[in-house]
Formats: structure tokens, C-alpha cells, sequence
């Protein structure tokens, strides 16, 4: 994670160097190992003792583990597992009493989680939807025994392809099973009910009748289902529900829910709807001739950046005002606010490690970063104004990389010491062990003895085995593995078999020798012997 403070972000310089720069690099972090969006960052100061915390939303490495986390200046103060992958993170005033400390909102899954002072507070979940009336009959029929499983599956796998909504997760469950599972799981739930449950795209917060900062705020859900709620900020309870043509990706509002307001929806579809108040359906529509990437509010401007490398700026009306083309994709984009100047701009983080800060179409500072940002968040952190926090894709990459090179490095040579059986004693604390093999006889019997030593002070060792592994073309042993007895300690045992050499054109080859724990497959200790005749080596 890089954090950057500004000292002067309002002027027409296009590019920053380390000589003008109107940054001051504050904290570098390779190895931060954060794995978000901007979506998913928020600056609060959550305790209100004026010390501003960063709310990351983490999803964890490959969508693995999600979690989130507090940072406080370069430390991750606390961490919470989460349910479900987070869709955002937003920060509000839910009561206007004092004192007056932000609750902190994170979307996962279908469920909004509140927290206050970094405890939880509330659980808001989204309510179920109807199922599917024919696949609400075709669980009928499999509760009475008038469907097999088989004709079960053809049957959920028509409605899957022809039906706008989506099957329930029992439904979808079924379809993924082999078929000699399906029996036993329309058993064991014929008799539940169908639950069809949607979850939240996108979040965001709406003045709920003042517009001061620290005004008490609503939050504004999108849903998988295309819906649009509003929720009441005490109560939890839906104020308003409105429906869209397309799923919302991205929210932007403005106004205050009891007076009057906008809400611009960026959705999967390509177009961006308008809604005022009190409308059940968007009012004007925005059709763009890319996907959408971000939406980003600047003043009473739609700034919206596309999939075709280009910021374009809407009026709420839906006319457009201007296009600037970027000179690479765009990954990320957040508002930057100055509230001391009144400057409000746009943050694009872009493919080639560039981030471009523009006031309409004016470019108004240049960032280079070392690798492409992949989020953005600006505002207060810590005690310090006009902060920027960036999170790059290279620190996961990088420290994963490394890894994976020791972990392959750690192998490699593990193998070769294996081959080689460079160490003669084992490499597992617990068995302090010692192993010295030797081969007597000049064929085609030759006699194999294994010398084997408790290398412990005081503890003696029971329950190992020995196990040969070896070429049957060329040799036969008259037992492949046999246990051994009790080790006291300090004492060499000398283990003895015989080998016969079955090949008559004087091929040879080598008897690995393990040594196992009973019930493990791991080996503790293994020699390599050289046949026939020679000496064998010690183990590894």
C-alpha cells in the first residue's frame, strides 16, 4: 500500500516528478498484501477521537479468505473474517445524538453488516425472493415420489436456460452432482422449502434530510435482483425500492432522501439510469457505447469512464459535455474533494501505472506509481488532510512470486538431497534418527544390512516400519518392508535381508530404503543402495 499527502493539488501542471512534485510520499508497503477495490476503502474516524482510520474491505488472496481490516497509519490494527467476498465498505451517522461516531456499513454477500466503535452492531439481510413457480412444482413432484432424479435434473436444467430468474442454490447444488449423489440429495431435501436469496452489487450513502458532513445518512443497496433500496439508518427497515432494466454495478447520489435527490446507476448493460424521488423507474437513460469501469459524481457533473480508454462527463439530464481519451485502460476511479479550496476532481487509475487527476477535462496532475492501481481513496488519515491511498496489484504479485521461487528452491533441494542421500541424520525432530545401509556377497544372493540408530539421549522409539522399493525385474527380496523393533537409545541395530539379482546380463540398479512412522506415508528417513556389491550411502 503507497500513501501520498498532498500539499497542493489546484494547478494546470501535467506531469510530477521527484523535483515539482505536488505529492509527498508518505509509506511504501510491497509486501502489504492487501487484495481490494476502491469500492471496498473508506477513511472514518471511528473511535471520534479525530484519528482516521482506513476500512479495507479485503477479499484475500485468489478470493480466498476474505476479511476485513483496519489500518491505522501503517499497521492493521484489527481483523475480522467474513462471510462472503465484500462488494463495498461506506462509513455513516445513524442517530444525530452525541457522541458523534460513524457506524461503519460493509456489504458481503446478500448482507449489509454494521459495526460501531469496530464492534458489530446490526445484520441487515436482504429479503428472499419468490422461487420459481415451475421449479416450486417440480420439488413438489420429488416430494411425492412422481419425479426421478434423473428427469429432475433435465427438467431444472430447461428452466436454467430459458427462464429470466435464476434457479435457488438447493436447485443449482443438484445440477452440479454426479448422478449416483443425485438420489440421496433429493431425499435429504425434498421436504425444505425453496429459498432463492440475491446479493448486493454495489453500496453507497444518502443524506437522509440534512446535508451537512456529519448529517445522519441512509444506505443505498443495488442488488443482483436489479433492485435499488433505501434503507432507513436506525430501523434497518426498506424505505424505498426501486427497479432498474439491468444490474447496478455502480452508485452515485446527491440531495437528501426527505427533501429531494439523484441517483445515477451504472449497470451491466452498458446504459447508466437517472432516478429522482419518488420514482419507482428511471427517469433518464444514459446509453453508452462501451461498458462502464466507474462513476465518479463531480459537482453536478457525471464523470463515467469506459471500457474504450476514455472519461466522458454527463449532466444529470444526460447530455453529454465532453470525452477525454486516456492513454491506457482504466482500472479504478474515485472522487478527490478538497473541502478547504472547494476542489472537487476525479481520480483515474490507469493500466500503465499512471494516475490522472482531471477537473471537467483539464488534466490536472500526473501520478506514477510502480505498478498499475488497482484502488484509490482520498481524505483524512490519521491526523493529516488530503491524503491519498493507493493499493497497487504488484504487492500480492510480487511477494507471491518470491514465494512460490523459495517454496520451488526448498523442493528442489529436498529432492535432490532424497536422490543423493546427502544427510545422515533425520531432518524430523521428533525421530532422532540414524541410517547406514550395506550390501555383502558376490551375487546373484547378496545379503542387505541396515544399521539403525536412536540418536535421542533418554527417549526410545517404537512403531517404525522398513520399506524397499526396488526394480522387481532385477530383484526379488523375500519381504518388501518388515517392522522394527523397540530402539533404545544410543544403540545401532543391524536389520538384515537378502536380495537376489534376477537379471544374468550383470544390470544393476538401486534398493531405496525407507524408513516410516506406522499410519504415515511420510517417509522419515531413506538411503539409497547401490547394486550390487558396493557399499550403500547414508540416509537422507
Amino acid at each position: 500500500m503507497a500513501a501520498v499527502s498532498s500539499s497542493d493539488t489546484d494547478g494546470c501542471g501535467a506531469e510530477s516528478n521527484e523535483a515539482n512534485s505536488k505529492w509527498l510520499d508518505a509509506h511504501y508497503d510491497p509486501m502489504a498484501n492487501i487484495h481490494t477495490f476502491s469500492a471496498c476503502l473508506a477513511l472514518a474516524d471511528l473511535h471520534g477521537d479525530g484519528e482516521y482510520k482506513l476500512v479495507v474491505g479485503d477479499l484475500g488472496p485468489g478470493g480466498q479468505q476474505p476479511r476485513l481490516k483496519v489500518l491505522k497509519g501503517p499497521l492493521v490494527m484489527t481483523k475480522s473474517p467474513l462471510p462472503a467476498l465484500p462488494a463495498a465498505a461506506a462509513t455513516f451517522f445513524m442517530e444525530p445524538h452525541e457522541p458523534r461516531t460513524p457506524a461503519l456499513a460493509l456489504a458481503s454477500g446478500p448482507c449489509v453488516y454494521v459495526y460501531k466503535n469496530l464492534r458489530p452492531y446490526f445484520k441487515f439481510s436482504l429479503p428472499q425472493l419468490p422461487p420459481n413457480p415451475l421449479e416450486q412444482d417440480l420439488w413438489n413432484q420429488a416430494k411425492e415420489d412422481q419425479i426421478d432424479p434423473l428427469t429432475l435434473k433435465e427438467m431444472l436444467e430447461s428452466i436454467r436456460e430459458t427462464a429470466e430468474e435464476p434457479l435457488s442454490v438447493q436447485s443449482l447444488s443438484f445440477l452440479q452432482l454426479e448422478l449416483s449423489e443425485m438420489e440421496a440429495f433429493v431425499n435429504q431435501h425434498k421436504s425444505k422449502s425453496i429459498k432463492r436469496q440475491t446479493v448486493i452489487t454495489t453500496m453507497t450513502t444518502l443524506k437522509k434530510n440534512l446535508a451537512d458532513e456529519d448529517a445522519v445518512s441512509c444506505l443505498v443497496l443495488g442488488t443482483e435482483n436489479k433492485e435499488l433500496l433505501v434503507l432507513d439508518p436506525e430501523a434497518f427497515t426498506i424505505l424505498a425500492k426501486m427497479s432498474l432494466p439491468s444490474v447496478p454495478v455502480f452508485l452515485e447520489v446527491s440531495g437528501q432522501f426527505d427533501v429531494e435527490f439523484r441517483l445515477a446507476a451504472a449497470c451491466r448493460n452498458g446504459n447508466i439510469y437517472i432516478m429522482r424521488r419518488d420514482s419507482k423507474h428511471p427517469k433518464y437513460c444514459i446509453e453508452l457505447s462501451a461498458q462502464p469501469v466507474g462513476l465518479v459524481r463531480v459537482h453536478k457533473i457525471l464523470v463515467v469512464g469506459s471500457t474504450q480508454d476514455s472519461l466522458h462527463g454527463f449532466t444529470h439530464k444526460g447530455k453529454k459535455l465532453w470525452t477525454v481519451q486516456m492513454p491506457a485502460a482504466i482500472l479504478t476511479m474515485n472522487l478527490l474533494e478538497q473541502h478547504s479550496r472547494g476542489l472537487q476532481a476525479v481520480m483515474a487509475g490507469l493500466a500503465n501505472g499512471e494516475v490522472r487527476i482531471y477537473r471537467d477535462k483539464a488534466l490536472l496532475n500526473v501520478i506514477r506509481t510502480p505498478d498499475a492501481v488497482t484502488s484509490l481513496c482520498f481524505g483524512r488519515y490519521g491526523r493529516e488532510d488530503n491524503t491519498l491511498i493507493m493499493t497497487t496489484r504488484a504487492m500480492h504479485r510480487a511477494f507471491q512470486t518470491d514465494l512460490y521461487l523459495l517454496r520451488l528452491r526448498a523442493a528442489r533441494t529436498y529432492l535432490q538431497a532424497l536422490e543423493s542421500s546427502l544427510s545422515p541424520v533425520s531432518t524430523t525432530a521428533r525421530e532422532p534418527l540414524k541410517l547406514h545401509a550395506m550390501v555383502q556377497g558376490l551375487g546373484p544372493t547378496f545379503k542387505l544390512t541396515l544399521h539403525l540408530q536412536n540418536t535421542s539421549t533418554a527417549r526410545p522409539i517404537l512403531g517404525l516400519l522398513i520399506c524397499f522399493l526396488y526394480n522387481e525385474a532385477l530383484y526379488a527380496l523375500p519381504r518388501a518392508f518388515f517392522k522394527v523393533p523397540l530402539l533404545v537409545p544410543g544403540l545401532s541395530y543391524p536389520l538384515e535381508t537378502f536380495v537376489e539379482s534376477l537379471s544374468n546380463k550383470g544390470i544393476s540398479d538401486i534398493i531405496k530404503v525407507l524408513v516410516l512412522r506406522e499410519g504415515q506415508s511420510a517417509p522419515l528417513l531413506s538411503a539409497h543402495v547401490n547394486m550390487p556389491g558396493s557399499e550403500g550411502l547414508v540416509a537422507t
